[in-house]
């Protein structure tokens, strides 16, 4: 936690804590283990749950995509380790697919209530909380869903490439990136913050390096 941070709740931008976690692929550390790589991690609800088996399926069937953009996958409930286990095991027997990430068995409820994914009004379980964590430990993003509603997984995806493309070349994403109404596959330029800066984004302009519907609404071109 961040000395700003009296709440005790995490924070975007905030560095996650070094917790060591029991899963289904044995003892994990929260930053030790997935240093150098993006992570997602997300509670659901309860094993032997309708919505929460689509959303293992989902995110199962495009582990590859997460692996792509250099991102491990890393799921939670309060249940123990051996429901997880019987339940992964349902899953492959019933449903034709191997759930390849682990699965932390938060029984004594640590580490939910670090990242904040119990709701007092839904009871105890936790809710389908969402953290996107960078390569350096930081939460870049937090999304919460009710018990009742699967998550979007390719939104997801979408976001940690943005967040990605973002980092690398110091630029911000349109709405719905990279499928933008405005401006397609396009990214936004920094908005300039003084007059010297506005007259760098007119010649630039000039020069045909970037577009501009104004000099505070820029965007470029990756390719």
């Amino acid at each position: 936690m961040t000395e700003e941070n009296e709440s005790g709740i995490l924070r975007i931008g905030e560095k996650i804590p070094n917790m060591s976690v029991n899963t289904t692929h044995g003892k994990k550390n929260l930053i030790d283990d997935y240093k150098g790589k993006w992570l997602v991690l997300f509670s659901h609800p309860a094993d032997y749950t309708p919505v929460c088996t689509s959303e293992f399926y989902g995110f199962q069937k495009r582990y590859d995509q997460f692996k792509e953009i250099n991102t491990e996958l890393l799921g939670l409930s309060i249940d123990q380790v051996f429901s997880h286990l019987k339940w992964i095991e349902w899953i492959k027997e019933n449903l034709d697919l191997e759930i390849k990430f682990p699965v932390i068995a938060d029984d004594r409820g640590m580490v939910a209530e670090a990242f904040g994914m119990i709701s007092p009004e839904k009871g105890t379980n936790t809710v389908r909380a969402v953290f996107i964590i960078d390569d350096k430990s930081i939460i870049r993003t937090i999304l919460y869903y009710p018990q009742e509603i699967g998550r979007n997984i390719d939104e997801i995806i979408r976001t940690i490439k943005a967040l990605q493309t973002a980092d690398k070349h110091d630029v911000a994403m349109p709405h719905n990136w990279p499928n933008n109404e405005l401006i397609k596959d396009k990214v936004i330029v920094s908005p300039a913050s003084s007059e010297e800066a506005i007259k760098k984004r007119k010649l630039q302009k000039e020069k045909g390096e970037i577009e501009c519907y104004d000099w505070w609404l820029c965007y470029k071109s990756l390719s």
